[in-house]
């Protein structure tokens, strides 16, 4: 049974130009560093409807908005703790 933990990020106009870019690879390689390539699905995808609070992205169902390059690594390391601790 494979029960993966899914990353969205957003990739409308607004979010992208506002930084997502720049998390797309902090985000890819946060994940490949930490070993968990098997134990999440990334992906990116179109507007959350949240473009006056974005940059956003969606980590287990919830939605992190004002993401930054400053910020995503404790959003990460919050959401996805159990999976590095624990392998998952």
């Amino acid at each position: 049974m494979n029960h993966r933990r899914e990353i969205i990020i957003c990739l409308g106009s607004s979010c992208f130009s506002r930084g997502n870019k720049n998390l797309l690879k902090i985000i890819q390689r946060f994940v490949t560093h930490q070993g968990l390539t098997e134990k999440v699905f990334f992906r990116g995808d179109h507007c959350f409807g949240e473009c006056s609070e974005g940059p956003n992205i969606k980590i287990g169902g919830k939605v992190f908005n004002h993401v930054s390059e400053d910020n995503v690594q404790q959003i990460l390391i919050e959401s996805l703790g159990d999976l590095i601790k624990t392998g998952g």
